[in-house]
């Protein structure tokens, strides 16, 4: 990876993460700090408090945190563990003097090759729970959430938060695009309550203690499904910066394939203008 970001015209630097003093000389001169980071409390409390005090210490401007995720803010505290890590952390940040802004991109598209439950190729079905069929969904590929960024990171007068997606699809829409597309009749399978959904959830958190030191167990991905369908972007900042193009979700097929080779399954959905 430090290969290619040189080959780029990036410059890497090897810091002592552990040392506030280390990463506010690493920071002097910048405009902005980005924090793209991923991990349990460690990392996204300590460590990135770490990197915002350096990046105080050198008289840095601005931050962006590593809020890449569904806009958290309209949900419950405690229906989402890595969430919360990560409004800990916004706590932390908002009682500072740096101005902050904060990416909400919802999911990243890839997960949509992974066999979820919205999406699940191998079965052959698309889930939903509650009365949720309709309920747009909000996707961004990883090159559109960098390229966006980037954006914000040049603006001085970005907001304190910002919602984007490349796309937005529903799972009723889903089937109907899947069987445009392939002439495949792919199964609509309510998948329960929210309600039972969550209680769910719960439960299979108190059955696995382990988890609590696993970013990604099995309960912390039913956490991050329920969100999708308790909470969306409705105030997209896609428009910002016109000279951003955005992948539809047409484009997006191209990357997805099932066990079959069967190319291009996914989706023409809403391009969002």
């Amino acid at each position: 990876k430090n290969k290619a970001l040189q080959e780029s015209g990036a410059t890497v630097e090897e810091v002592d993460l552990n040392s506030v003093d280390a990463l506010a000389e690493a920071s002097t001169g910048a405009d902005c700090v980005i924090s793209a980071l991923a991990g349990l409390r460690e990392v996204i409390v300590d460590l990135q408090t770490r990197i915002l005090d350096g990046a105080i210490q050198a008289g840095v401007p601005r931050f962006i945190p590593s809020d890449f995720c569904t806009d958290y803010t309209k949900l419950v505290p405690g229906e989402n563990r890595n969430f919360d890590l990560r409004r800990e952390f916004r706590t932390y940040l908002d009682r500072t003097s740096i101005q902050a802004s904060s990416v909400f991109n919802g999911a990243f598209a890839d997960i949509l090759q992974y066999n979820t439950p919205i999406l699940n190729l191998k079965e052959k079905s698309i889930g939903y729970w509650g009365d949720k069929a309709d309920w747009k969904l909000d996707f961004t590929t990883m090159d559109d959430t960098a390229a966006f960024t980037a954006e914000v990171a040049l603006d001085e007068k970005a907001p304190r938060n910002l919602q984007i997606a490349s796309f937005q699809v529903s799972p009723s829409l889903l089937q109907e695009e899947v069987k445009q597309l392939t002439g495949q009749e792919f199964r609509m399978q309510q998948l329960g309550s929210l309600e039972d959904f969550a209680a769910f959830i719960k439960k299979q958190r108190a059955d696995y203690p382990a988890g609590e030191q696993e970013l990604y167990a099995k309960w912390q991905q039913g956490q991050y499904m329920y969100s999708m369908f308790t909470t969306q972007h409705t105030q997209l900042a896609n428009e910002r910066y016109p000279n951003l193009t955005w992948r539809t979700s047409l484009d997006f097929s191209n990357h997805l394939s099932d066990k079959r080779k069967h190319r291009g399954l996914f989706l023409l959905s809403y391009r969002v203008e």
